[in-house]
């Protein structure tokens, strides 16, 4: 069913208040030009909230006690373009050399990942496959969890079940290994599917606190939608909660030069990662809690 934006009292002062709200909460920063976009994909919500306007459905955004509400606009935002082997050559890095440098300085502690945000589950897995090919989960305890902050995000992610637009990179040795045909579509084995622990995380919120100290982080292709206000208040999480050494990978669109003095840019087996190598200034609660987690 289509719902005409234009129906509910949208004007551009109604746009840009609530394209503010979705910043402050989400981090995503909609641009004058992409306003229609952003009421077009809010519009089914508002009616289905049972109002009648844009300004009444900002007004339950910014006070609504209902957790639901947010979860729904993430839905109807979140942007789940994402497939099997992207940008594999960062991730092939990951595992060739820095998963066996972790690994030998910390023998006997689980090697935590994380990938963040996961949309439907294809960088995770394919984490996964590249662990499971180089055979790790043989030889050490590793932990990939997987988040993102659409609930149907996630859901998807845990049905493990993809269409064929998600294999384009993937060889085709590895999908007949690792995935099964099924009604037209191709289910992850049940054995690589829970090699990956799957989250809602927004990455605006106090949520990030429980997964950012992994040593690895993954968080590719997200802040091309963010301000570089946004982006600073994620980087500050992860400056502070980061180990030393930590590995930091983003999408190839995207840079944090001038945006942090904690990681340096750094080329790895061919791919670049940011590294930190040092450790961002803590007051000492900070620090208790850096080490006990």
């Amino acid at each position: 069913m289509q719902y005409r934006a234009d129906s509910l009292g949208l004007t551009d002062t109604v746009t840009t208040i609530l394209r503010d709200l979705v910043h402050e909460r989400l981090g995503l920063m909609y641009e004058p030009r992409q306003f229609d976009q952003l009421a077009d994909r809010l519009s089914r919500l508002v009616v289905e909230r049972g109002l009648t306007s844009f300004m009444d459905y900002y007004y339950v955004l910014k006070y609504s006690s209902q957790p639901e509400d947010w979860l729904n606009v993430m839905d109807a935002l979140a942007v789940n373009e994402t497939y099997f082997w992207r940008e594999i050559d960062q991730l092939r890095a990951l595992v060739t050399l820095v998963v066996p440098a972790l690994v030998a300085a910390r023998p006997f502690e689980p090697l935590r990942i994380w990938s963040a945000p996961c949309a439907t589950g294809e960088e995770p897995l394919t984490i996964a496959m590249l662990l499971a090919e180089a055979g790790w989960f043989d030889r050490a305890v590793v932990q990939i969890v997987a988040s993102d902050a659409s609930p149907a995000a996630i859901a998807r992610a845990r049905r493990g079940l993809f269409g064929q637009r998600s294999f384009r990179a993937l060889p085709a040795d590895l999908r007949e290994k690792y995935f099964t045909e099924e009604g037209g579509a191709w289910r992850v084995s049940p054995d690589l599917q829970r090699r990956v622990s799957y989250d809602i995380t927004n990455l605006m919120s106090d949520e990030v606190e429980r997964h950012a100290s992994a040593p690895i982080i993954v968080c590719r292709n997200v802040f091309i939608y963010f301000s570089d206000q946004s982006i600073r208040r994620v980087l500050e999480v992860f400056e502070r909660r980061m180990p030393t050494p930590g590995y930091l990978c983003v999408g190839a669109a995207e840079s944090l030069l001038r945006r942090t003095s904690i990681f340096s840019l750094e080329e790895i087996g061919g791919a670049f990662m940011y590294v930190k190598n040092q450790t961002a200034r803590m007051t000492p609660g900070e620090q208790a809690v850096e080490r006990a987690s």
